[in-house]
Parts: C-alpha cells; sequence; structure tokens
C-alpha cells in the first residue's frame, strides 16, 4: 500500500496521463496539482511510486506515466460515480425510439457505448444461463422411432428424432410424455438429471434424450456479438501504428474477442475492470476490458464490455457500462415479466 499523500499525487498523474497521453513530469505535478507540498518532495515521492511498480518512466529523462499497477490503484481508489442525468435521460429516450426487439437493443446497445465511451464496444446477445424445460412432447414416427419435441425458456424449440429400444405406440409415447411434463417441467439439465425417480424404460430413455437436447443448449457459445467503435480505438495514439491492433483484429475475425475478454468469473451483477497483463490472453494485454453481465440472473444473461487502451477513461467509462448493462436489464426483466431495479436514478 502507499501513503494518502502518495496516493493524491498518483491519481493525479493517472488522470494527467489519460487526459493528454504525454508522459508526467514531476514539475507539472507541483505546479499544478494543488497538493500543498514541496517539488522535492513530490519527486521524492515519484521515484519510491517508480520503485514500487505504480509509476513507469519511458526515458530517464522524460516524466512518468502509469503501469498497470498504477491504474488498478486508480480504479480502486474512485468512490462510486453515477452517469451523468443528462446522458442517463439520453440514453433512456433513445432506447423509447426503437422497436421492442432484442436483436435492436443489444445494436442500439453497443452503438450508444461505443460512441459515449469513445472506444471497441461488444455487446452478446442474451442467453439462458441454464435453460429449463417448459413443455415436452413425443410423436410417434415409425416402430421404435419418434420425434421427440422440446421447448425450452425463451421460445427455444428443438425437435430430434429419437430411437427406443423397442417399438412404441401413440399412446405408450402420451402416457410417458404427461408423466415427464409433471416431474420435469420447470427444471435445469442437472436438477433432471439428479433427480431419484420410478421410471419405465422408455421413460428412461426419453429421458437421457431430454437431458442430451439440453446439455448441447447450455453448452452453446454466444451469437457472434455486436461490435462498435473500431475506428476509436484507431485514433488512440496506443494503437495508431501497432502490432496489438493487428492482433485484435485477427481476434475478431477468428470469432474469439468475446471469449478472450470475458474473465473465468464474470460477476453479476457488477462491472469488473481488467487492465493490462491482468488480461490472459497476450492479444489483449496493451488493453483495458471494462465488463459487465445484463439479463436475469440464473435465467438469461448477455454481457457488455468496452475494449480500449489502459489509458482509458475509467471515471466515465465504468458508469456508462453499468448503466447500459441496467437498462438492458430491465428490458429483458419485461420480458419475462419481471421488474428489475436501476441503482442509478
Amino acid at each position: 500500500m502507499i501513503s494518502a499523500r502518495s496516493g493524491r499525487i498518483l491519481n493525479y498523474i493517472v488522470r494527467q496521463y489519460i487526459a493528454g497521453a504525454v508522459p508526467v513530469p514531476s514539475q507539472v505535478v507541483a505546479d499544478k496539482a494543488n497538493l500543498g507540498v514541496s517539488p522535492a518532495t513530490i519527486r521524492n515521492e515519484m521515484a519510491q511510486m517508480e520503485k514500487d511498480g505504480y509509476l513507469i518512466r519511458p526515458h530517464t529523462s522524460a516524466g512518468c506515466i502509469p503501469s498497470d499497477k498504477g491504474y488498478r490503484y486508480y480504479v480502486e481508489s474512485m468512490d462510486k460515480i453515477n452517469l451523468p442525468r443528462e446522458e442517463q435521460y439520453l440514453i433512456s429516450h433513445t432506447f423509447h425510439q426503437v422497436e421492442k426487439e432484442v436483436e435492436t437493443w443489444v445494436s442500439l446497445t453497443a452503438s450508444l457505448l461505443a460512441r459515449l465511451t469513445q472506444n471497441v464496444a461488444v455487446v452478446s446477445l442474451p442467453k439462458s444461463t441454464d435453460c429449463k424445460l417448459k413443455h415436452l412432447e413425443l410423436i410417434a414416427v415409425q416402430d421404435a422411432r419418434a420425434l421427440m419435441v422440446t421447448v425450452l425458456d425463451g421460445a427455444v424449440v428443438k425437435q430430434k428424432i429419437v430411437t427406443f429400444d423397442e417399438a412404441v405406440t401413440q399412446a405408450d409415447l402420451s402416457t410417458a410424455g404427461i408423466k415427464l411434463n409433471s416431474i420435469y417441467a420447470g427444471k435445469s439439465s442437472s436438477e433432471i438429471s439428479k433427480g431419484k425417480k420410478e421410471l419405465t424404460p422408455l421413460e428412461k430413455k426419453a429421458t437421457e434424450y431430454l437431458v442430451e437436447i439440453m446439455h448441447t443448449e447450455d453448452s452453446k457459445e454466444y451469437q457472434e456479438p455486436y461490435l462498435e467503435g473500431w475506428h476509436f480505438m484507431l485514433d488512440q495514439p496506443e494503437f495508431a501504428h501497432s502490432d496489438q491492433m493487428r492482433n485484435l483484429m485477427e481476434l475478431v475475425e477468428q470469432r474469439g474477442l468475446l471469449k478472450v475478454i470475458v474473465p473465468a468469473k464474470l460477476s453479476q451483477p457488477g462491472v469488473q475492470v481488467i487492465i493490462g497483463k491482468e488480461n490472459q490472453n497476450t492479444a489483449i494485454q496493451n488493453c483495458s476490458v471494462v465488463i459487465c453481465r445484463y439479463g436475469l440472473p440464473e435465467e438469461v444473461s448477455g454481457t457488455l464490455a468496452v475494449v480500449g487502451p489502459t489509458r482509458m477513461p475509467y471515471s466515465h467509462t465504468i458508469p456508462t457500462v453499468y448503466y447500459l448493462s441496467s437498462m438492458l436489464s430491465q428490458l429483458i426483466g419485461g420480458l419475462y415479466y419481471k421488474e428489475i431495479r436501476s441503482e442509478q436514478s
């Protein structure tokens, strides 16, 4: 940990570097930060923070820039910031002007997020986090074969031709379907698998097929996300002539960007910030990611994120990501007849 005075110096340097993208000399801090200490003290504090890994001096005679550790201190020391009311109103008003369709909401979110943060926005469509059965129907086809129609939460319908161990009649299938619906409706594949029920061989086989179908749906990757704002990143001096930008574009072409930026444990609700080398993939270790889930916990969720240089305006990006995730969560909640309240107002 660093002292409170060093923290104020560090936070001033971070803010100046975010705004100007040039190293910050100790004399500038002494002249403009109004910290009430001598230039010599500031130089000593900066030298110690450089030694401790919070600051980097690109050239011997130059000023300092924040390291990943310095940005982390800055982000952790920020008070909670709400998005300005005028921006909240603009976002809310814009959403009320578009059609009430999930794809439209997600596309609009990506566009607004990129424009408001001046960086790359990545927004995935919502997906059932652990799909649950709404209804199952078995229809006789021929001899031991039947059509299994599975209706899952979110109006997802799956059809599969299944084969039983012996010939079955429609009466047998209808009886089995009624029983299985009474047992499994509203349950996930894991709950169905763990259930201890007395089942006939036909019902056991149908249960195996049902669990297989639901496992397949649960394991599906997110659809290709909506991406906006590449031109904003190209305007950043860090990426104007950088191999890092090429690496990012290759991830996009390989449809791997969303998979790379989502951390192993992404909390919900709440915004996470992953800075520089905290990212696991080397292709984005010159970037920061501000990321958040949206939707209904344990039911349906998507991801929205901002990707940009570590020199990112966190104090505006974080509340923007949070507010837009709250807006999408409220809209998705409306589809499921559930009210979600935002902490911002």
